[in-house]
């Protein structure tokens, strides 16, 4: 069974009681740019994976309308390339999450299908970040103490 298949929306909970966790794991040495292009790209890898993941928009006081955001929150971590690896690496081989990677081949093309090219060229190409959405147990056991970036 997909990780995403009956996915309720729990909006009444605090994050840290969902049973469910999102995290993005970014490579701690990379400038800020990358970074923030890699969680933007995994986020809307994420979104298309687990569209339930969206909540509902709002509107404020003064009427404006506000899009929705993730009901599940997302932890942004920072960690050195070869973790960031590793974790990839291990969450490739888990059935219940949904995993979003970003290799460095990603960053350094300016057209799709060259991207999409040189990943089918690389045995073992370089992550500047990876995404892991699923049960909350299997997220934190591969993530460990990993702090958030900062």
């Amino acid at each position: 069974m997909s990780v995403t298949a009956g996915l309720e929306r729990r909006g009444d909970l605090p994050t840290r009681e969902l049973p469910v966790k999102w995290v993005i794991v970014l490579d701690r040495d990379l400038p800020r740019g990358l970074q923030a292009n890699a969680a933007a790209c995994l986020a809307a890898s994420v979104g298309v994976a687990v569209p339930d993941i969206v909540g509902e928009g709002g509107v404020d006081a003064a009427g404006a309308a506000h899009a929705g955001l993730p009901w599940t929150g997302c932890t942004v971590l920072a960690a050195p390339a070869a973790i960031v690896r590793r974790i990839r690496d291990d969450a490739a081989a888990e059935p219940d999450l949904v995993m979003a990677d970003m290799a460095d081949l990603a960053q350094r093309a300016s057209v799709y299908n060259d991207y999409l090219a040189a990943l089918a060229r690389a045995e073992e190409p370089s992550y500047y970040a990876v995404s892991l959405f699923g049960p909350r147990g299997v997220v934190e056991r591969l993530t460990g103490r990993l702090p958030l970036l900062r």
